[in-house]
């Protein structure tokens, strides 16, 4: 018995290349090899070391265009291969990074740089190479901008905790009492505490709205042993918050103009007759969990431009939203999901968890669809991997808006009949005779 042959196609990436170019990527310098053609067929290989500096990276890629290689490869070491990717593109050359791990499974040979490179040119004039994602120019600047928002909004968050903590230390306890620190009524309790008020009605009469009516609750949590050194450092900690404040506010902006400049406001065609569709971070902030600030950090991460991933499952598996396959002969099981873009799956997952606290939509019943029998860190993956695959349709068709498909969408799917004829043989399974009769 023999199964039947099944083509697999070749990916775009594997070709076979005439003149390639590799580079083993390290801080100071990099160990480059050249594979070119010579006299009576053979193939040479040439290996030198260039220092990773502006001027001669520069001056390697206008040698590698004249000598017409045709494909560069460059090793994802830290961040030490940017100089190289960003001066090769700019040269003109069809460049593409991959990582370490990709190209180093090699066991039984020396460990230089040198055969590192020579290993790397020769798999990649074999088209052997999975090339990693490397966004425009553009993508990557607005990448810059919103990566940073994300760090100090991280750092902001750091900078509250201390403040609670020192809180904690001077016996106040107004954080037991009020929903966070971050509340108007709370500032002000905090800044009458740091100006030098220590009576605890009077701190408890500057709540607002709703907390007033926890007014006792607040004089107990208030009394404590609030003393000068806590001032001063609550002082420190709150000028800290107030400048992340500024500086988040000022990157928002400038993210916005960014996304202006690469993805208009609006564009032709889409919505309802003539009316102009918007643009992607709007259409975006329309699913459910997905904020402004979400959508600006998703097109950074993953840019406008889908063709990079042929299909939504493409996006999926480059995220680490899905588990991969592990098949050795009859076995067959579920590995891990890996790591992934941090910012992207960090953002999807924040969606998520929005829409698992939501009802009413689509994914929120999907999320409680899954929590009963896998938990709720499998269902919050398989919503984030929803919202991505939402995202890649929205993205690919640039007139596309997100329509929800409602939390009865898999309960209109189900059959009628064979529901009817599982929930029968349930009951009798349990001993009971089951009469059927359909309401009038």
């Amino acid at each position: 018995m023999r199964g039947l042959p099944e083509e697999i196609p070749d990916a775009d990436s594997e070709k076979v290349w005439e003149r390639v170019c590799a580079v083993d990527v390290a801080k100071e310098s990099g160990m480059v090899c050249t594979r070119l053609p010579a006299a009576g067929g053979r193939r040479v290989s040439r290996v030198w070391q260039v220092t990773a500096t502006t001027n001669a990276v520069s001056d390697l890629a206008a040698d590698l265009v004249a000598a017409g290689v045709e494909k560069v490869t460059v090793e994802s070491t830290s961040d030490y291969w940017r100089i190289w990717f960003y001066l090769f593109e700019a040269a003109g050359l069809d460049v593409q990074l991959v990582n370490a791990r990709d190209v180093k499974n090699v066991p039984g040979r020396p460990k230089t740089d040198k055969l590192d490179a020579v290993w790397l040119a020769k798999l990649t004039e074999k088209g052997l190479l999975r090339p990693s994602f490397v966004p425009a120019a553009p993508v990557r600047v607005l990448r810059d901008y919103t990566r940073m928002r994300v760090d100090l909004v991280r750092d902001r968050t750091r900078y509250w905790s201390r403040l609670e903590k020192l809180l904690e230390d001077a016996l106040i306890k107004v954080s037991s009492v009020a929903s966070t620190l971050r509340t108007v009524s709370t500032r002000d309790m905090v800044e009458a505490l740091i100006a030098g008020q220590r009576d605890p009605a009077t701190l408890a009469s500057l709540a607002h709205g709703a907390l007033r009516r926890k007014r006792n609750a607040l004089i107990e949590a208030l009394t404590g042993r609030f003393d000068d050194h806590h001032g001063e450092l609550a002082r420190i900690l709150l000028d800290q918050i107030d400048r992340l404040d500024t500086e988040i506010a000022k990157l928002t902006t400038r993210i916005g103009q960014i996304l202006d400049d690469i993805d208009p406001p609006s564009q032709p065609g889409g919505g309802d007759g003539d009316t102009p569709a918007p643009d992607a971070r709007r259409r975006l902030a329309e699913i459910p969990g997905i904020s402004t600030e979400s959508a600006q950090l998703i097109i950074a991460e993953i840019g406008l431009d889908m063709t990079r991933f042929p299909t939504a499952a493409h996006l999926v598996s480059w995220a680490k939203l899905c588990p991969r396959t592990i098949q050795s002969g009859t076995s067959l099981t579920a590995g891990k999901t890996g790591k992934g873009n941090p910012y992207l799956k960090g953002a999807l997952g924040m969606a998520a968890a929005t829409v698992a606290r939501g009802k009413g939509t689509f994914l929120s019943e999907r999320y409680r669809r899954l929590v009963t029998r896998r938990g709720r860190g499998k269902a919050k993956v398989a919503v984030a991997r929803s919202i991505l695959v939402i995202i890649w349709h929205l993205l690919n068709d640039p007139t596309a808006r997100y329509h929800d498909l409602g939390a009865d969408f898999h309960e209109r799917r189900i059959n009628t009949t064979r529901k009817i004829n599982s929930l029968v043989r349930q009951l009798e399974a349990l001993g009971h005779t089951v009469t059927l009769q359909p309401t009038t």
